[in-house]
C-alpha cells in the first residue's frame, strides 16, 4: 500500500463533504426565500417524506400487526435507509448481523442464527445460495425493495416459520401504490484505503432505477426495478493457524496465514410486478425477480508454518501470563501465496398468485411460486517459496504478539526478490497425494484448484379460503394447504497444481516465475515485512505453466451429497375480534400440520475398497403439529399488550443430513488403545435427523405517541428440543475390516475399535431475552426540537442448551448476548442527517473453513458507526432531485475472532477501512 493513499483519500472526501455542504446551504437559503412570505389564504398541506416516512410507514406496520413483528419500509421509491437488507435490518430490537468481507450479510433473530431463520419475498420460501439454509441477504438489491417485516411470533398462515423469526422481504405493490412514478438514483464508491493489490478495484457504483404506473382506469399496475453495483473493498487480514503448548506449557503462535484481501462484488438485480384487478372481486398478480452476482478476491500473503512445523522456537522468549509474546523461530519455510477466489451466482424466483370473491362471502386463492440458485466457486491458491520442502533458503523470524490483536514479525529474507523465489511446493504438501510416492501418486503441489458448486430449488402450490363470519369472538376463518419440493446438491472437484503431474513421472520440482505474469509487489506491513512478489496465477494457468491433477482422495468424494425434502402444510387460523371486560381483544388462532418427507444421497467409502467409494442413500418422514396465538389488548390511549404462543420448527443444515460418509484409516493412531483416538473411524451425515423444536412464549407491551414514535419493552421464552448434536459419535467395532492391515500392522493395531462420527438429536434446553425499544421525536419533549429524532434498542439474550447430559451447555450460534442499536437523525425542509451505530457483545459465528465448507468461532464484540447527510430539492427546477454523502464503518471497526474462549488468541483479526458513497437521486 503506498503510504499516501489516507491523504489522498482523505482530501477526496473532505472536498466532496465541502462541496455537498456549500450547495445545501445555498439550496436551504434559496427554500427559505421562497417560503419567507406566505400568502394568507395558503392552506398548509403536510406530506411527509424522507426519514420521517420511512420511521412512520415502519410504525404503522408494528402497529396494525395481528403478531410481534418489527419492520423497515423504504423512505421512498427506490431508498431503504441503508445500502444493504442486511444493515438494515441489524437495527431493528432483537436483530443482529455478522459482517462478512466488511459487509453485513447473515441475520440472527433473537439470538438465532440464520440457519434457525426463515426468508421470505413476497410471503414465499426463498432458496439460499450458501451451503445450507442461511440467506445470504447480499443476494437482495435493497435500492429494489419498498420494505421488510420480521415475524417474530407466527400466525398459521405464515408458510416457512423459522424458529426464531422471519423475514418477509416486500416488493411495491403498484395499485396499492396507485400513482405513477419513476426514479433513478446513482452513487459512487470509494474506500479509505486505496487498493491493496496492484490488480485490483478502488472504485465502484450503485445504480437504479424504478417505473411505476397504473393503467385500464387502474386495474392493471406494472412495477420494474432494476439495479446494478460494483462495490470494491479491501482488507487486511491476519490468519493464525492456531496456538499449541510449548514443553513449558505456555501457548505461543504455531503458525500464520496474513494475506492483504481486495473484494469486487459485482450484481445486477431485476424485479419485475404485474397486477390486475379488473373487478372488486377478482386479483392476480405475478411476481419475478432474478439477480445475477459475481465476485472475485484477489489474496497475496505470506503463509508462515511455525511451531507445527520444522522451524526452532528459540530460547529468550518472553511469556506474559502463560502466552509468548515475544520470540524468534528460525529454519521457517515460508509459503508465499498469490491466491484467486471467484464467485458465480444466479438467483431467480417467480410467483403467480390468484384470488377471487366468490358471491357466498369466500375468498379463493392460489399461488404458484418457484425459487433456483446456482453458485460455482474458484478457489485458486499459488505457492511460491525459496525451493521445493528441504531445499533453498530459509527464514529468521522475529515476532511480536499482541493479544487480541493477532502478531507481527521481522524478517531476515527479501520476498520481493524474483531470483530468490520460485513456484513450488516449499512445504512438501503433495507428498501424501493420491497415495503418495508408495503408490506413485506424489507430486509437486505447487498450488491448488478447487471448484465447489451449489444447486437449490424450491417449487410450491399454495390453496386457500377464508371468508368473514360472526361466531362469538371468532370473526374470521382462513383453510390452507402448502405443498412444497426442495432440491440441494453440493458438488466438490479439488486438484492439486502440479508441473507436468506426478513426481515419479519425471515432473520437476520448482519452475521459475516467468516475468509474463508480474505485476509488481504487495505490501504486507499489516504484520511487520515490508513487501512481496504479486504475480497473476490465472497467466500460469492458462499459458500450461500449472498442470491440474485431480484430488483422488475418497474424502473429497464424500463431501458430494444431494437433499431433497417434500414438505406439505395444512392449516387452520381463526381471528378473534373480542373484548374482556371494557378491554377489546384481537388476534388470531390456529395450527399448521407439517408432514416432511426428506431424503439424501450421498458417497460412501467402501473400506474393501477404499479407491472406489459407492453411492448412498437415506431419508426419513414426520408430521408435527404447530398450534399458534396471538392477542392484543387494547389498553386505550394507544397502549397495546401483545401476548404470543406457538410452536416451531427448523429443519436441520443440509450438510448434515447428508448421506455421505467417509472411512478413515490413521497410521499415527495404529497403537492406540483409545477407541475415541484409535486407528479406525468413519464420518459422515445423518439423512434421519429430525427437526429443531421451539416451544415459545412471547409478551410486548407497547404505547405510541401518534404516527412516528413508540415505546416498547418485550420479553420472551422458547424451549428448545430435538437441538442436533454435530459432533455427536458411537463407539464401533471395526473387526471385519481388519484384513485391510498388513501381519505387522495387525500385531500393532492397539484396538479395533473406533468412532463413528455422525449428527444425532440430542437434548435441548431454552433461549430467553428482553427487548427495550423506542423512536422519538423531539417535539414530544420540546418543542424546537420537533426536527430531531432518536430510535434505540437494546437487547439481552441468554441460553442453555445441553447436547446430550454429559456436556456443558454450548454456545449458540448467532447469539450475542447484549445487541444495542442506535440512530440519531434530524430532519427538516429538505435538509436530513443521520448518524447510526450497531453494537453486539461477542459470538459463535460461521466463517469459511476448508473447501469453502462453514464452521464456527467465536466473533469477539463490534461496535459499527455509519453516517448520513442529504438533501432533497421540493421545489424549483431542481424538484425532485436528491443528494447524499455516506459513510460507513467510520471507526474502521476490526473484525476478531478467537479460539478457545480466550479472546488472547486471536484467529482471524481483519480490518475494512471505511466506505464512502456520494450520490445522486431524481424522481421524475
Amino acid at each position: 500500500m503506498t503510504t499516501n493513499s489516507m491523504p489522498r483519500r482523505t482530501r477526496l472526501m473532505s472536498g466532496a463533504a465541502t462541496g455537498l455542504a456549500l450547495l445545501l446551504a445555498t439550496a436551504g437559503a434559496a427554500h427559505a426565500q421562497d417560503t419567507a412570505a406566505p400568502t394568507p389564504d395558503a392552506v398548509e398541506e403536510i406530506t411527509v417524506t424522507g426519514i420521517r416516512a420511512g420511521i412512520e410507514n415502519a410504525i404503522a406496520l408494528k402497529k396494525s400487526s395481528s403478531s410481534i413483528v418489527e419492520a423497515v419500509s423504504a423512505e421512498d421509491i427506490g431508498k431503504l435507509p441503508d445500502t444493504s437488507i442486511a444493515e438494515s435490518l441489524a437495527r431493528l430490537p432483537g436483530l443482529t448481523a455478522q459482517r462478512l468481507d466488511g459487509r453485513a450479510q447473515s441475520i440472527s433473530i433473537r439470538g438465532l442464527g440464520p440457519d434457525y431463520n426463515t426468508v421470505l419475498l413476497n410471503g414465499r420460501e426463498q432458496v439460499s445460495t450458501g451451503d445450507n439454509r442461511g440467506v445470504e441477504f447480499d443476494q437482495y438489491p435493497s435500492e429494489i425493495l419498498s420494505g421488510v417485516l420480521v415475524y417474530k411470533t407466527p400466525d398459521a398462515a405464515l408458510i416457512g416459520q423459522g424458529l426464531a423469526g422471519t423475514a418477509d422481504l416486500q416488493t411495491i405493490r403498484p395499485l396499492k401504490y396507485g400513482k405513477k412514478v419513476l426514479s433513478a438514483n446513482a452513487r459512487y464508491e470509494m474506500n479509505s484505503e486505496d487498493k491493496l493489490n496492484p490488480d485490483a478495484k478502488d472504485t465502484g457504483h450503485r445504480l437504479s432505477a424504478t417505473f411505476v404506473d397504473q393503467f385500464l382506469n387502474d386495474t392493471l399496475g406494472v412495477a420494474v426495478a432494476v439495479s446494478d453495483i460494483s462495490s470494491p473493498t479491501q482488507s487486511r487480514r491476519f490468519n493464525a493457524w492456531g496456538y499449541p503448548t510449548t514443553a513449558s506449557g505456555d501457548l505461543v503462535i504455531g503458525g500464520a496465514k496474513p494475506y492483504v484481501q481486495s473484494n469486487n462484488l459485482k450484481r445486477t438485480g431485476v424485479i419485475g410486478v404485474l397486477e390486475y384487478s379488473p373487478t372488486d372481486k377478482f386479483h392476480t398478480s405475478l411476481d419475478l425477480y432474478y439477480s445475477k452476482f459475481r465476485e472475485k478476491q484477489i489474496l497475496r500473503g505470506i503463509e508462515l508454518p511455525l511451531f507445527w512445523s520444522s522451524a526452532s522456537l528459540q530460547p529468550g522468549y518472553t511469556a506474559q501470563d502463560g502466552l509468548i509474546t515475544n520470540g524468534t523461530y528460525t529454519g521457517v519455510k515460508g509459503v508465499m501465496r498469490n491466491d484467486l477466489n471467484t464467485r458465480h451466482t444466479t438467483l431467480k424466483s417467480a410467483g403467480w398468485n390468484i384470488a377471487y370473491d366468490t358471491d357466498n362471502g369466500w375468498t379463493l386463492a392460489a399461488d404458484l411460486s418457484h425459487s433456483d440458485a446456482k453458485r460455482r466457486d474458484v478457489i485458486f491458491e499459488s505457492y511460491s517459496g525459496t525451493g521445493p520442502s528441504g531445499v533453498g533458503a530459509t527464514d529468521t523470524l522475529t515476532f511480536n504478539t499482541t493479544p487480541g490483536a493477532g502478531t507481527t514479525f521481522g524478517s531476515s529474507l527479501d520476498y520481493t526478490n524474483s531470483t530468490l523465489f520460485v513456484l513450488t511446493d516449499p512445504q512438501g504438501w503433495g507428498a501424501g497425494a493420491n497415495g503418495g510416492a508408495a503408490t506413485g501418486g506424489a507430486v509437486t503441489q505447487a498450488g491448488f484448484y478447487n471448484t465447489p458448486a451449489i444447486k437449490d430449488e424450491l417449487n410450491a402450490v399454495r390453496l386457500s379460503a377464508k371468508r368473514d363470519l360472526a361466531w362469538g369472538p371468532i370473526n374470521k376463518v382462513e383453510f390452507g394447504y402448502n405443498a412444497s419440493r426442495r432440491e440441494k446438491s453440493k458438488e466438490v472437484h479439488e486438484s492439486f497444481l502440479t508441473f507436468g503431474g506426478a513426481i515419479a513421472q519425471g515432473a520437476p520440482l520448482s519452475r521459475p516465475i516467468p516475468k509474463e505474469a508480474l505485476i509488481g509487489t504487495v505490501s504486507l506491513n499489516l504484520i511487520g515485512i515490508k513487501a512481496m512478489l504479486a504475480y497473476d496465477p490465472t497467466y500460469l494457468l492458462d499459458n500450461g505453466v500449472y498442470t491440474l491433477v485431480a484430488d483422488q482422495s475418497p474424502a473429497v468424494q464424500t463431501r458430494n451429497w444431494a437433499v431433497k425434502e417434500d414438505v406439505q402444510v395444512a392449516y387452520a387460523k381463526f381471528d378473534i375480534d373480542s373484548t374482556v371486560g371494557a378491554i377489546p381483544i384481537t388476534g388470531n388462532a390456529g395450527l399448521q400440520v407439517v408432514h416432511t418427507d426428506q431424503s439424501s444421497t450421498g458417497t460412501r467409502v467402501n473400506p474393501a475398497d477404499t479407491a472406489h467409494p459407492t453411492s448412498n442413500d437415506g431419508g426419513d418422514k414426520y408430521t408435527y403439529v404447530l398450534p399458534s396465538l396471538n392477542l392484543t389488548f387494547d389498553l386505550s390511549n394507544e397502549t397495546f399488550l401483545r401476548f404470543g404462543a406457538a410452536r416451531t420448527l427448523a429443519r436441520a443444515r443440509m450438510d448434515e443430513l447428508r448421506a455421505s460418509q467417509s472411512f478413515n484409516q490413521n497410521l499415527s493412531n495404529l497403537t492406540s488403545t483409545d477407541p475415541n483416538t484409535s486407528y479406525f473411524s468413519t464420518e459422515g451425515g445423518n439423512p434421519q435427523l429430525r427437526p429443531y423444536i421451539a416451544d415459545g412464549v412471547d409478551v410486548s407491551l407497547e404505547k405510541y405517541f401518534g404516527r412516528s414514535a413508540y415505546v416498547s419493552a418485550a420479553a420472551y421464552y422458547k424451549k428448545l428440543s430435538n437441538f442436533v448434536n454435530s459432533g455427536a459419535s458411537t463407539i464401533e467395532d471395526f473387526s471385519p475390516f481388519l484384513s485391510l492391515l498388513t501381519p505387522t500392522q495387525q500385531s500393532q493395531l492397539g484396538t479395533p475399535q473406533g468412532l463413528a462420527k455422525a449428527p444425532q438429536n440430542g437434548k435441548g434446553g431454552y433461549i430467553r431475552g428482553i427487548e427495550l425499544s423506542a423512536s422519538i421525536q423531539g417535539d414530544i419533549f420540546f418543542e424546537p426540537l420537533r426536527n430531531f429524532g432518536l430510535i434505540i434498542s437494546g437487547s439481552y439474550t441468554d441460553s442453555s442448551v445441553k447436547l446430550d447430559d454429559n456436556t456443558a451447555p454450548i454456545d449458540m450460534p448467532g447469539l450475542s448476548k447484549t445487541v444495542i442499536n442506535t440512530t440519531f437523525y434530524y430532519e427538516n425542509n429538505g435538509f436530513n442527517a443521520r448518524i447510526s451505530n450497531r453494537y453486539r457483545s461477542k459470538f459463535l459465528g460461521e466463517v469459511a473453513g476448508l473447501s469453502a465448507a462453514r464452521i464456527y468461532r467465536t466473533v469477539d464484540t463490534e461496535s459499527v458507526l455509519d453516517a448520513q447527510i442529504g438533501y432533497e430539492f421540493r421545489q424549483g427546477p431542481l424538484n425532485g432531485l436528491s443528494i447524499l454523502l455516506q459513510a460507513n464503518n467510520i471507526t474502521d471497526e476490526p473484525f476478531k475472532t478467537y479460539q478457545s474462549g480466550d479472546p488472547r488468541q486471536t484467529i482471524d483479526y481483519q480490518k475494512y477501512g471505511t466506505t464512502y458513497m456520494v450520490g445522486v437521486s431524481y424522481r421524475f
